[in-house]
């Protein structure tokens, strides 16, 4: 079962069960999917790498909008937002600690062979499609140039 499938699944058992906010929260999501596997020049079926990337893109602007209701102190909007993102954040595979991180990025660093920041570009593009899902692109591109810097 795909990642796409899951979510319609899991949508049904939060139509079945009344759950108001998971429910809104899941729609959301497959309706992000639907318009990501309906974009130009994408296929019929959305590869659950690419629709990881959209779930992400969905955590990560919740998290922002979360973060603009608790500068606003509007502590009603924050729990609710907090709440969809735990539930977004559920599709998305465990996130990397900093040293298992290092560790991922020097592995692909060895593999491409990278030894300075000209190789960054090179290096980037390895290791965002190794470690999708598994850590933000900002923590990626900060630890690549930490390491290409030594």
């Amino acid at each position: 079962m795909n990642l796409f499938d899951k979510i319609a699944a899991d949508l049904l058992d939060a139509m079945k069960a009344r759950e108001k906010e998971k429910l809104e929260t899941l729609r959301n999501i497959k309706k992000a999917l639907i318009e990501a596997r309906s974009a130009k020049g994408a296929g019929l079926e959305l590869a659950d790498e690419e629709s990881l990337k959209v779930i992400q893109k969905l955590a990560k602007q919740g998290r922002d909008s979360a973060a603009i209701y608790k500068e606003q102190n509007r502590s009603d909007l924050y729990g609710q937002e907090i709440y969809q993102v735990g539930i977004i954040e559920s599709y998305l595979p465990a996130k990397l600690g900093t040293a298992e991180l290092e560790a991922c990025i020097r592995s692909v660093i060895e593999s491409t062979g990278a030894s300075s920041m000209k190789d960054m570009g090179k290096v980037m593009a390895a290791a965002s499609k190794e470690l999708a899902g598994k850590a933000e692109g900002r923590e990626i591109s900060e630890m690549v140039k930490k390491l290409l810097s030594q």
